[in-house]
């Protein structure tokens, strides 16, 4: 594995994964559970009945999330231990999950990414030497505190800190986040509108909106099926809007910008419509100040102009 970089705009653009998978719908263990409790917070199994809690749990301390598959045992329980709570580790069997699969487009097992704030980053495939992994989970730390994730599971099974909490939401933020939990995207969209309508200037509903109407598309979606037919079809604008949608939502900036802005000039006027306002989805999702953003919007205006 070569020098692994994690960058904060690789970050920024990534997609709150709290929607694509529902919330827990079991109880979460005791508090006052005996011996091991503590290793079982910073290491547990997961699936799609429990991946809610380590999204929710990547809110307060980063989580690395580890895929694997039967033959294929997860290596990186100890590691992950040995940073005292700082980290925590979801393992993933990927054929047993795989809509949390697919929400990390992962190809093939061993596969690791990161949750920071419920957004994803990914790490890599296959499994590398020990210092080579310590080294991309010390740069996941120092992401992580850029972006106020600096919590931690206390080892002697106390509740996890607090630190740092987040104000409340405005009423109908908190109705659309409550939706998204639920798996509700459309009643999330009626509640970042009627935030507009009330507030055109609220950037967080305009980005929200935005997200959320990313999640309705990818609803339901198969990755392997998407591709297949953008690859078919390089020219069709539908089709590369569907797969645009997939790499924004693995954190793939620069892939979705630059498919869109490249099929762009070949279309016709309800197609060039339909690409100019994705991507200014797109600009609200990633952040009007990041660079990706400035350069495609750049790149956007010469060609309407």
């Amino acid at each position: 594995m070569s020098d692994p970089m994690i960058s904060s705009a690789a970050l920024r653009g990534a997609v709150d994964l709290s929607g694509l998978v529902r919330a827990a719908q079991a109880p979460a263990a005791s508090a006052g559970a005996p011996a091991g409790a503590a290793a079982s917070r910073v290491v547990r199994d997961a699936d799609e009945s429990t991946f809610g809690e380590v999204v929710e749990l990547s809110r307060t301390v980063p989580v690395i999330v580890e895929f694997y598959a039967d033959g294929i045992a997860p290596v990186l329980g100890a590691l992950v231990s040995s940073y005292g709570g700082r980290l925590a580790l979801a393992t993933v069997d990927g054929n047993r999950s795989p809509q949390i699969a697919q929400a990390f487009q992962i190809q093939q097992v061993p596969a690791v990414v990161a949750l920071v704030g419920g957004r994803p980053l990914p790490l890599f495939v296959g499994i590398p030497s020990e210092p080579e992994v310590r080294q991309v989970l010390d740069q996941v730390l120092e992401l992580a505190a850029q972006n106020g994730v600096t919590g931690s599971i206390p080892l002697d099974g106390d509740e996890v800190a607090e630190e740092g909490a987040e104000p409340p939401l405005p009423p109908l933020h908190q109705v659309a986040y409550d939706a998204i939990s639920a798996g509700d995207y459309a009643a999330a969209a009626t509640a970042y509108r009627t935030a507009i309508a009330q507030s055109p200037r609220d950037q967080l509903a305009v980005a929200g909106l935005a997200q959320v109407s990313l999640l309705q598309r990818l609803d339901g979606l198969v990755a392997a099926d998407v591709r297949a037919a953008a690859a078919a079809a390089p020219d069709d604008a539908d089709a590369q809007l569907a797969v645009a949608d997939l790499d924004l939502s693995g954190g793939h900036v620069d892939d979705a910008f630059a498919r869109l802005l490249r099929v762009f000039p070949g279309q016709d006027a309800e197609g060039k419509a339909a690409i100019r306002t994705r991507l200014l989805d797109y600009f609200e999702i990633v952040g009007a100040d990041d660079p990706r953003t400035i350069a495609a919007r750049r790149a956007l205006t010469t060609l309407l102009y």
